[in-house]
């Protein structure tokens, strides 16, 4: 991809030395960068680390402009970042939809009036605390950083799909207050939220009332270095973005979640709740975009079943493009 109508901003042409031949003798000054070569990449550069943008005052998602820059050619690459940012806002600007820009806007403004209103419950839980929030196992693993120590906490009951213990039920606990916090608040003040996805009814993004610093740390040093080895295939290596969220089940809330697939490369589904029975997390094989909602032989079907849970049941990683189902027909609070 290239970037219409690039520029090659070049200084005047060298004076002469005054013997009237128009050229200098001796070394020329060092020429300013041009930053000519506008070309972007069309793979990421994975060894690149990209800086943060949750600063920047835009229409665009910070998200977009740190994934962006993976992309950036190199003459560009060690430019300040306010150069940075302004070329990549001109790329944006030409292919973002102005009905998206105004979308991303109004959801900024929404996110702003809501944390700037509410008072947290926890709020050590808005910044990541290793040794509070993961279990001793987790941690060493992330440490050690190699393919063995992941692969000695890991299970995969069916291929693809990898089941690990990775949260202290402390934690579990406080997030789940948390919420049913948030939720006492909004309904207090009658304010109405957005719900993470067309499909649920309950539930609430975590990122809206703050925790988008912590679980941007959480994807970028701990989910990202498993994924990595474990969906190289699928972009695991340059996850840049997420969107983390809590849904609902229960009496007088939704109770099942038909099939479908996750809107991203990469899915940590994490199974939480106080003292509750029934559910089953039931997975159809992985599908493409022309072949989402077609039949599935029986080899590649699994269940994933709690039968009784408390806190925190089961922690899954998979990929996005599994066809998948939340079965909590029979889902009881104990």
């Amino acid at each position: 991809m290239s970037l219409d109508g690039a520029v090659d901003r070049r200084d005047g042409p060298l004076a002469g030395n005054g013997s009237g031949n128009g050229l200098a003798k001796g070394k020329a000054a060092p020429a300013k960068p041009t930053y000519a070569d506008r070309r972007l990449r069309l793979n990421p550069n994975t060894e690149h680390k990209p800086e943060r943008y949750d600063d920047v005052q835009s229409d665009f998602d910070p998200a977009i402009f740190s994934s962006l820059e993976r992309h950036l050619p190199p003459s560009m690459l060690e430019v300040p970042r306010d150069v940075k940012v302004q070329f990549m806002k001109e790329i944006l600007s030409r292919y973002l939809p102005e009905g998206e820009r105004i979308r991303v806007q109004r959801h900024k403004e929404y996110r702003y009036k809501l944390m700037s209103a509410y008072q947290p419950l926890h709020k050590e839980l808005y910044n990541l605390h290793p040794s509070a929030f993961f279990m001793p196992s987790f941690v060493k693993a992330i440490n050690d950083n190699t393919d063995e120590s992941f692969r000695n906490i890991l299970s995969e009951p069916s291929p693809g799909i990898y089941t690990f213990s990775m949260l202290q039920p402390s934690f579990c606990e406080m997030l789940l207050d948390e919420v049913d916090n948030f939720e006492k608040w909004v309904n207090t003040i009658k304010f109405k939220i957005m719900r993470p996805n067309t499909m649920n009814k309950y539930g609430a993004v975590l990122d809206d009332f703050g925790l988008e610093a912590m679980l941007n740390k959480l994807m970028e040093e701990y989910i990202s270095p498993m994924a990595r080895v474990f969906f190289p295939e699928i972009g695991g290596s340059t996850l840049d973005s997420h969107h983390g969220f809590v849904v609902e089940y229960g009496k007088d809330k939704d109770v099942e979640l038909g099939f479908h697939v996750d809107d991203s490369e990469v899915t940590l589904n994490v199974c939480l709740g106080k003292d509750f029975s029934g559910g089953q997390l039931f997975f159809r094989g992985v599908r493409c975009d022309k072949h989402v909602n077609t039949e599935t032989q029986t080899e590649v079907c699994y269940y994933m079943v709690a039968i009784f849970a408390r806190i925190c049941l089961w922690k899954c990683m998979y990929s996005g493009a599994f066809h998948h189902s939340m079965l909590a027909w029979n889902l009881k609070h104990a």
